[in-house]
């Protein structure tokens, strides 16, 4: 597949996307990144992409007319993203759709706020990280790509790994892992991992699941209240 990634600041996603999981999906020809310098897309001599808001206000607002032109260029047959706080909640199961896509393009906003005929005119998903703000995009496009890529068939190695990662089948989180020593600080690795009673493990690993995913639903519950 082929992930675009339109940004000011193209360079960001350099030294991420050259490492670990997403630069051997790369070099196995499972992806492309293709980096899109939104200021290409203007037309002044100054490369302006923002401009005070409409009604007053503070902060500057990004532009429409580079996005829609950058997108036109591009030409994606799947998933334009708008990464944004107003957005709802990037979940696995989007991860999923976007793999499954031709190409995906993730669209980074940054100062105050996107013009809203981007979202509405232009994106086909607006999504964020969670209720928090960074200052731009290019940290949940990177946290995007880094999701959807690691689900490319051959992307990972040990299919198995991934298979039993939290979130891959429904909201399940996954079990606690241990590895050696079985001992370090007086803190101990469960006596069951180290039994060999491999119907055992597998008995405990599903209970410490539904555990600590009830938990965390209980908590989260809690919270929203």
């Amino acid at each position: 597949m082929r992930i675009n990634i339109v940004s000011i600041f193209p360079g960001f996603f350099e030294g991420p996307l050259g490492l670990s999981i997403p630069a051997r999906a790369a070099e196995a020809g499972l992806v492309e990144y293709r980096l899109v310098d939104l200021r290409d897309y203007t037309h002044d001599r100054h490369r302006t992409v923002d401009d005070l808001p409409y009604g007053g206000g503070a902060g500057m607002v990004m532009k429409p007319e580079p996005f829609f032109e950058a997108v036109d260029d591009l030409g994606p047959k799947g998933p334009v993203v708008l990464l944004s706080a107003r957005g709802r909640p990037f979940r696995h199961e989007d991860a999923v759709r976007f793999s499954v896509a031709q190409d995906l393009t993730l669209l980074c906003g940054h100062y105050k706020d996107v013009d809203q005929r981007v979202a509405d005119h232009l994106a086909t998903d607006e999504v964020s990280l969670g209720d928090f703000v960074v200052s731009g995009g290019e940290v949940g496009a990177l946290a995007v790509t880094d999701a959807v890529v690691r689900l490319l068939p051959g992307a990972i190695g040990d299919h198995d790994a991934a298979a039993t990662d939290s979130f891959y089948d429904g909201q399940q989180l996954s079990a606690p892992s241990y590895t050696r020593p079985p001992e370090y600080r007086g803190h101990v690795v469960p006596e069951i991992l180290r039994s060999g009673d491999h119907a055992k493990i597998e008995a405990w690993r599903a209970a410490e699941a539904e555990r600590l995913t009830r938990e965390r639903q209980s908590r989260d519950g809690n919270d929203a209240g």
